[in-house]
């Protein structure tokens, strides 16, 4: 297969379903934001993936467009990364925010990194080697949100768990949750059996690090979840995450993923000036904002960037 063909991969046929699963049934791509004019050659059609931090990145970047002049339309909430690089693909979105490493895994044939690839930029190097045909990225940012393996305290006392390692002996024994597609991917059961032996009891499908994974941690459904680094309910809850010793999740700095027909020197200097100034530690305060206090995303992103003088 041909990885810079954007997708041909498995979970685009389930595109409807899990559509519907992340939107409440309504389809994104079939809605257009006329707040922000109809949709021509010159709009530049901003996406994002089905998770709060995913659609806060989309908002931030659509303000630092609009301020710089550019005409947006916003389709967020599409779902998984199989489903958004079809999006890409055939034009129903141009832009959306993406991490190095979890991208790079999701393009390379083995699903992994190669061979020696850890840091932020050698990650980004090797990622411009196997971008599908007609894309680019822009800057990356120093702002950085990796998958997590995350437990309670009590299961982590329970088990004498610190580091995914600590797994092996005992994952037999544990349900993990996570979003669907962790189930396919190399960074998650597939890399998780073959780097660290560890088989789990059961997975449940549930969401992508948002409510539903935390929920069930805290209720004890399942003992083991998938929760993104910059989410506030590893603190709130007192989770525990689990070391990551042998790199299965690589370095994630996030970046603009772009279609390179719609890129201008205005767009790629809007987005390269908000990568220049975030930051992982102002991500997860205002994220929590969005999770926890509820604010709307295009709230909190007009608050942050007026904060960093870009709006």
């Amino acid at each position: 297969m041909n990885r810079r063909n954007l997708l041909g991969l498995a979970l685009v046929g389930s595109l409807s379903a899990t559509l519907a699963a992340c939107g409440g049934g309504d389809d994104p791509l079939s809605t257009t934001d006329t707040s922000s004019g109809s949709v021509d050659s010159a709009t530049v059609i901003v996406g994002s993936a089905n998770f709060p931090e995913s659609e806060l990145l989309a908002e931030m970047y659509s303000q630092v467009l609009e301020k710089a002049g550019a005409k947006v339309t916003r389709k967020f909430n599409i779902g998984a990364r199989e489903v958004y690089l079809k999006a890409l693909d055939d034009g129903s979105i141009d832009l959306l925010p993406e991490y190095n490493g979890a991208l790079l895994a999701g393009l390379s044939d083995s699903g992994s990194a190669p061979e020696g690839v850890s840091t932020p930029e050698q990650v980004l190097d090797a990622l411009k080697k196997v971008l599908p045909q007609g894309t680019e990225v822009l800057e990356q940012s120093a702002a950085e949100d990796k998958d997590t393996l995350s437990v309670s305290a009590a299961t982590a006392s329970q088990y004498s768990l610190k580091t995914i390692e600590d797994l092996a002996p005992v994952a037999k024994d544990l349900v993990c949750g996570a979003g669907p597609e962790f189930q396919e991917r190399y960074q998650g059961l597939v890399g998780l059996q073959e780097l660290y032996s560890v088989k789990f009891k059961e997975f449940k499908a549930l969401d992508a690090g948002g409510p539903l994974t935390v929920g069930a941690l805290v209720d004890g459904s399942i003992q083991v979840g998938n929760i993104f680094s910059t989410d506030s309910a590893i603190e709130t809850n007192k989770f525990v995450t689990l070391e990551d010793t042998k790199n299965l999740f690589l370095a994630q700095n996030i970046l603009p993923l772009i279609r390179s027909s719609k890129n201008t020197s205005q767009i790629t200097d809007a987005l390269n000036g908000l990568s220049a100034k975030l930051t992982t530690a102002d991500l997860t305060k205002y994220l929590a904002e969005v999770q926890v206090d509820k604010k709307p995303s295009a709230t909190v992103a007009k608050d942050y960037l007026t904060s960093l003088g870009l709006l």
